[in-house]
């Protein structure tokens, strides 16, 4: 036999266990150049009150979940009873409204709960951008000295707080301010 004839299932199998090797990953991880990196500066308004500014000054100090999200987004409305309840639990989550009705959002809040510490109110995108987010929502791990230490896409579930931000953020809590 030829190797002009073995060429086509060398193909065939190079596919096949590449297919395969895909199955076990996990679809909500998605790398981040910013992990292990200073968040990106931003200066937004806030959802509350357009004459307040939240910056990148803000996350600094404590334990940040920062939360890219919308009202237009339905993975969004699904993980809200999760953020409300690290929120209850005392975790400082800073939401980015993204590309979105600043009336509806504060809605939005108004009837669903708030469990954000403050809300930026990102309306062309631009910021979100410089996350890197590629559709909400999305989260973030910071850390006191303003690193992203993890980044998480798609809705927060009990068992992804539970696996995964919870011990992540009982680390961090231990870690001091540089």
């Amino acid at each position: 036999m030829k190797w002009s004839a073995l060429a086509p299932l060398l193909a065939l199998l190079l596919l096949a266990a590449a297919l395969w090797s895909g199955l076990g990953r996990d679809p909500t991880f998605v790398p981040s150049p910013l992990i292990g990196r200073p968040a990106p500066q931003f200066d937004l308004p806030t959802l509350a009150d357009p004459t307040q500014r939240i910056t990148s000054a803000d996350l600094r100090g404590e334990v940040t979940l920062v939360n890219v999200w919308g009202t237009w987004c339905g993975g969004c409305r699904q993980e809200h009873a999760v953020l409300l309840g690290l929120a209850r639990d005392g975790v400082r989550i800073v939401g980015i409204d993204w590309k979105d009705d600043a009336a509806a959002a504060r809605d939005w809040l108004r009837q669903l709960g708030d469990p954000y510490a403050m809300v930026a109110f990102d309306a062309d995108g631009r910021v979100a951008i410089d996350w890197g987010v590629y559709g909400a929502p999305e989260t973030f791990v910071v850390d006191r000295n303003g690193m992203v230490r993890d980044k998480h896409v798609g809705p927060l579930t009990a068992e992804v707080v539970a696996t995964r931000i919870v011990p992540l953020l009982a680390a961090l809590q231990k870690e001091s301010v540089r």
